[in-house]
């Protein structure tokens, strides 16, 4: 036998130690599990800001283009033949200045036919005035003359007065027909297109000619035309200048001012037109030239301005997260303008209240929140 089964006493406290430290050990180990469950289950420090209510200045990029202030086909008052060209694709001309001169010769017969008419009724005209000179005259001796004499003269002057004014009425008319064989510019501008040479027929849209013979352009003012959506039209103002560049000059910049604004959507496009006006004395902006124009959007009221980190856009709606006592808020709200990282929001907030900077679908409705405040404020 060995000494072990000699000796009880010494087997019992042998067994005995070794039950004391595995008891410690057990112990030891549940309290640091313990530890590390509660380190585990401590919500993790949140990055939050103070709302604050102040004025964002954006801009809203949209495409444009540039057309004529005022552009016009030049037809042919009257039908005939080019005999002149004075002015040719790229000639810039000023107000009532001659572009071609036509010749009509059915036109010089008219005249003559007319002129004609009116001598023949002008002479008419004074013998029947002489007429009844004569015969009111010698109605003034009882008995020369009866009264229906004197009434049927007067009836024939009157007559051929009236003769007489549509015969010059008739001459004018031709003659200002033949005034239109002189055709001239209704504007200053440039002549953007010719459609017509010496010796062509021309005449009135349909009747020969199915091309103007000219086009007149002004170049010096340009129009600026864009289509605002419709959540921007209240930051739109007359006067308001914008600028844009254009593909053809990448490197300058351009500027205008707003002039007319239709005063309603666009049924298709949901968008109103705007015209902002564009001087253009060098001649430099084509019209038909594409512009990229940013429209200043300046706030005209201070409203509560968030980092874009802050807002939340689920399939739920759009919300904030504020921190109540310790508990996330979700809290909806309405997207305004955004720039720089910043945007407007708009919902049952007020100035000073705890928002998380950086929010997310995670951080649930009612969840706990440590909040860790911003290292500078990002509202600013």
């Amino acid at each position: 036998m060995n000494r072990l089964t000699t000796n009880p006493f010494r087997n019992l406290l042998v067994v005995g130690s070794f039950l004391v430290v595995q008891s410690l050990t057990s112990c030891h180990s549940q309290e640091s599990k313990a530890d590390v469950a509660e380190a585990d289950s401590a919500p993790e420090a949140t990055e939050v800001f103070a709302l604050q209510k102040g004025k964002l200045s954006s801009s809203l990029q949209v495409p444009g283009e540039l057309v004529a202030y005022r552009d016009v086909d030049i037809y042919a008052k009257v039908s005939g033949f080019i005999k002149t060209l004075y002015v040719d694709i790229g000639s810039e001309v000023t107000q009532g200045q001659l572009l071609a001169v036509a010749e009509a010769p059915e036109l010089n017969a008219q005249l003559s036919s007319a002129q004609s008419k009116l001598k023949a009724q002008e002479a008419l005209s004074i013998a029947s005035k002489a007429n009844y000179d004569r015969i009111l005259e010698a109605s003034k001796f009882s008995g020369a003359v009866s009264k229906n004499d004197v009434d049927q003269a007067l009836a024939k002057r009157n007559a051929d007065l009236a003769q007489l004014e549509a015969a010059r009425s008739a001459y004018r008319e031709v003659a200002d027909l033949r005034q239109y064989l002189q055709i001239r510019a209704p504007f200053n501008g440039v002549i953007s297109a010719r459609n017509a040479s010496t010796g062509a027929y021309i005449g009135p849209s349909g009747k020969g000619s199915e091309f103007p013979l000219f086009v007149l352009t002004e170049q010096k003012r340009l129009r600026l035309v864009i289509s605002v959506p419709e959540a921007y039209t209240g930051y739109v103002d007359q006067n308001e200048t914008v600028s844009f560049s254009v593909k053809a000059f990448p490197d300058r910049k351009f500027t205008g001012q707003v002039k007319r604004q239709a005063g309603a959507l666009d049924k298709r496009l949901r968008s109103e037109r705007v015209e902002v006006d564009v001087l253009n004395n060098n001649k430099k902006l084509l019209p038909g030239m594409i512009a990229e124009v940013s429209i200043p959007l300046p706030t005209r009221t201070s409203t509560f301005i968030v980092p874009k980190s802050a807002v939340v856009n689920s399939s739920t709606g759009v919300f904030v997260v504020k921190v109540t006592n310790n508990k996330a808020e979700w809290i909806p709200v309405q997207k305004g303008l955004e720039a720089d990282e910043k945007m407007e929001v708009f919902g049952k907030l007020n100035e000073g209240d705890q928002l998380v900077t950086t929010a997310t679908e995670e951080i649930r409705d009612g969840s706990p929140v440590t909040p860790a405040k911003a290292a500078s404020n990002t509202v600013q």
